[in-house]
């Protein structure tokens, strides 16, 4: 028998959810609408939306939340108010960093991870 890719991409998949037991991996990914989800003995998980359509930005913003150096960037119930923010000498520095951070990410697709070097594997997360 020849081991396949499907056969090859089964075990790495069950491998990174293996990596990531009881985070609920996709259910936080399903929940950001990146993929969806049939119940059932054929069932599983696909994307949501084309290869083209889903940024890494996306993708980490998901999984992560959004991308902040410090604390005083982040907006919402996240947020840590700083009293000094207004007259920081290096937020603006941060904000800057942050703000190509994401705009590299945003401007990576899936599709173009497809498009890579194809002797190249995911394997950074260990």
């Amino acid at each position: 028998m020849k081991l396949s890719t499907k056969g090859r991409y089964s075990v790495t998949a069950l491998y990174e959810l293996a990596q990531h037991y009881g985070q609920q991996l996709m259910g936080t990914m399903r929940k950001a609408g990146l993929v969806t989800s049939t119940r059932g003995a054929q069932g599983g998980y696909e994307l949501a939306r084309a290869p083209e359509d889903i940024t890494i930005c996306d993708i980490i913003t998901a999984a992560e939340g959004p991308i902040a150096l410090v604390d005083c960037l982040l907006e919402g119930e996240k947020a840590a108010h700083c009293a000094r923010a207004s007259e920081c000498v290096t937020r603006g520095i941060w904000e800057k960093v942050c703000d190509s951070i994401n705009d590299v990410l945003a401007s990576i697709t899936l599709a173009d991870l497809c498009k890579g070097d194809g002797r190249k594997r995911m394997g950074c997360a260990g």
